[in-house]
């Protein structure tokens, strides 16, 4: 059968090449204005955030969200590291590939489109691979030391926007041509691809890359669609290389980030440079200017094949239903695929993986179960590795194969299987059929898938795939009534939902409904809107409660005054306790006052401190204590005078302790008899008596049974007695000495 690419361009929205082999469908790739593709665009970016935990950056290149930038895809001449510590890195990466061997990590950005690829059967060690030996380098640094915040970097998209993931990114630039790879910040890993095999081909094109005049620092590979192109022909793709990158270093220094420095280039230049091969007889294109711009790109890409290049001239038959395509796609749509046998595949693609489920449907023709299951399962090989291709479903991929007893068959699936991959152009890792009769396979990512490039996501059931039954959702909206009304807040409740959830409602749950009106005391009033869409979609209006707004409007204004009342009495008490002071310092000149002990008239109270008695005698000590009270009796009758109480020995006691302490406490019964004795003893000056001065004697008990109060003996402070009157506490102690 002959080979044709159709590339249909009528439509300024959509753009689809297929590669056909008669009029079956072997290769699709679709464009939408919508959703251009990202991946190999090279940007000049700046650095958002990085996040040692993570070890990777986030930079900002203009895209929806930031890029991610793992650690070991930044370039050692972006570190801000000694020159020393960076040469010496540029040295370790150029003596790591000798043999001029592309590693799998270039293999990667080189997005080959050899028919001739083979298929890696990885272990359970394997997998991670891919950037370990370019990670071993750099271990001994950590990208918040060498990175940082606002640093311009060059990077590369390798992985497009997918979900809630921003774009994966790389520093290490790669241009594919159509023969060969230039990587021009990048001196390893030059030479030939290592999926050709051919020993002769290999040393003919190592020969091919060493008479290239490479700059410092750049390197270059051969892709498998040079494996038997000559040297002039891969010396035009290399000259085709540079000049691209000479404009890309120019664009960068008139540029600021974030910007866009170099675009991949639109569908149709792609196709003509990954998807066509020499066993393509002819390309076809609907669409006159594309036309035109495909002939000149091909010229210059492989000029002995430009007059492949032919256009559709035909308007009576479109080009993708004279050759059949139209249904074809159009089953891609489906997530059902018939097989010839009567067997059938369920492909689902979810978050995390794509499951692919074989059935055997109505293929019962053969003698038993297991030859059945053997065959559908060789037919279901064939079609799955074709629909993958066309659907360009990556990542991980499960294949739940009918159940065979027979260990061979297993085998023979398994052979089956890598030959049918090996013409993706993807890179493809696959396993073995497990004792569940499961199939894993990873398949690299080339660019948006079919459902998501021609799909978004449904409003009903916002990619599930299922709705909320009309049942479910009117029990929910009760639900959220009861919540509302349970909150005794508000008066009347307006909610609005789907037509089917508010009929519903209010036909078999009216009794349900009045309950809640009568219990919480609220009116609910329930409307229906067809732009509801989900089923338990709803907009809720509220209104308080007149009461609550009242009461709140005068809780307000009760905390209002009440906090201005209370600053009023704190100004006013600041006042009065100033004026009192001021009267008080006026009316009772300072009279200094010896220091005395303190004489406590409890018994619990212990001595704090011990004082030698020659500092103090009895007779100090008593007189003191008339001078004490003689003090506190002229303050009772200035506060009466003023209309004062005795509030102010209640506060003006503790003032007196925390200023001055207790330097000295007396037991109550002991000290006191041996002060008066001490009196008794010494010489005493003339005194009137009680007669002469016009009182009464007192008791001689009534100074003992008054309350307690606290002396203190440092606080130089008393009131002058009057002339010839004397103090108590001497009457008390004369009366004691006879």
């Amino acid at each position: 059968m002959t080979k044709k690419m159709l590339i249909d361009a009528t439509h300024v929205e959509e753009t689809r090449v297929v590669i056909v082999d008669g009029t079956k469908l072997d290769e699709l790739d679709i464009e939408t204005s919508t959703k251009k593709q990202l991946k190999g665009n090279i940007y000049l970016a700046k650095v958002a955030r990085v996040e040692p935990s993570l070890q990777a950056a986030f930079v900002d290149y203009g895209g929806n969200r930031h890029g991610f930038l793992a650690f070991n895809e930044i370039h050692p001449d972006y570190y801000q590291i000694p020159v020393a510590d960076r040469e010496a890195l540029k040295e370790a990466l150029m003596q790591e590939d000798k043999d001029g061997d592309r590693d799998d990590e270039h293999e990667s950005a080189e997005s080959d489109e050899s028919d001739e690829r083979t298929v890696e059967t990885v272990s359970e060690n394997e997998a991670d691979e891919v950037a370990a030996r370019r990670f071993k380098q750099i271990k001994k640094y950590k990208i918040q030391e060498v990175i940082h915040r606002g640093q311009v970097l060059l990077v590369q998209v390798i992985k497009e926007e997918r979900g809630n993931k921003g774009a994966a990114l790389t520093t290490y630039l790669s241009l594919a041509g159509r023969y060969c790879v230039l990587m021009p910040n990048n001196a390893r890993g030059g030479g030939v691809s290592r999926k050709i095999t051919n020993a002769a081909d290999r040393k003919r094109l190592k020969g091919i890359v060493a008479k290239l005049p490479l700059p410092t620092g750049m390197s270059v590979i051969v892709r498998t669609a040079g494996k038997e192109r000559t040297s002039l022909e891969i010396k035009r793709d290399y000259d085709y290389l540079i000049k691209t990158w000479v404009q890309i270093r120019d664009t960068t220094m008139e540029s600021s980030a974030p910007a866009l420095i170099h675009e991949e280039g639109n569908l149709i230049k792609r196709a003509l440079r990954d998807m066509y091969t020499r066993d393509i007889e002819e390309i076809l294109i609907e669409g006159e200017a594309e036309y035109k711009m495909a002939r000149d790109f091909m010229k210059m890409l492989t000029p002995s094949h430009a007059k492949k290049v032919k256009l559709y001239k035909d308007e009576t038959i479109p080009l993708f239903f004279r050759y059949q395509v139209e249904s074809q796609l159009e089953a891609l749509h489906s997530n059902i695929v018939q097989l010839k046998s009567g067997a059938y595949l369920v492909m689902d693609q979810t978050e995390a993986l794509v499951a692919i489920d074989v059935n055997s449907g109505r293929a019962t023709k053969e003698r038993n179960i297991e030859e059945t299951a053997l065959k559908t399962n060789l037919e279901a090989a064939d079609e799955i590795a074709r629909q993958l291709r066309l659907r360009d479903m990556a990542g991980l991929v499960v294949i739940d194969f009918i159940d065979m007893e027979e260990a061979r068959n297993n085998h023979a699936i398994e052979r089956r299987m890598k030959e049918a991959l090996k013409r993706d152009r993807a890179r493809v890792q696959m396993g073995r059929i497990t004792g569940f009769g499961l199939m894993e396979l990873s398949r690299q990512r080339l660019h948006s898938s079919f459902i998501e490039t021609s799909y978004s996501v449904c409003p009903h059931c916002r990619g599930k795939g299922m709705i909320r039954s009309t049942q479910s959702a009117s029990i929910h909206t009760l639900h959220v009534l009861e919540e509302e009304s349970m909150k005794l807040r508000f008066s009347e409740l307006h909610m609005t939902v789907p037509p089917e959830t508010a009929l519903y409602v209010l036909n078999y749950k009216r009794r349900d409904l009045n309950a809640i009106e009568t219990m919480y005391n609220v009116k609910i009033f329930l409307e229906a809107d067809a732009s509801l869409v989900f089923p338990t979609d709803y907009r809720m209006e509220r209104v308080v409660r007149e009461e609550d707004v009242a009461a709140a409007v005068a809780e307000t204004a009760d905390e209002q005054l009440a906090e201005q009342t209370e600053q009023a009495e704190k100004s006013d008490k600041k006042d009065r306790r100033g004026r009192r002071g001021r009267n008080r310092r006026e009316r009772q000149p300072a009279v200094e006052m010896p220091e005395q002990p303190e004489d406590p008239q409890d018994d619990a109270i212990i001595k704090e401190d011990v004082i030698a008695e020659e500092d103090y005698t009895g007779e100090d000590v008593i007189k003191a204590d008339d001078m004490f009270e003689e003090g506190l009796k002229h303050e009772e009758k200035e506060d009466n005078a003023d209309g004062e109480n005795n509030n102010r020995r209640r506060h003006r006691y503790p003032r007196r302790d925390r200023r001055f302490g207790r330097k000295h406490r007396f037991n109550n019964d002991e000290n006191r008899e041996q002060a008066q004795n001490d009196n008794a003893e010494a010489p005493q000056p003339a005194e009137e008596t009680h007669e002469e001065a016009g009182e009464q004697p007192q008791e001689q008990g009534e100074k003992q049974n008054r309350p307690r109060r606290r002396r203190y003996p440092n606080r130089r402070r008393h009131h002058p007695k009057q002339d010839g009157q004397p103090s108590e506490q001497q009457d008390n102690g004369n009366d004691a000495a006879e």
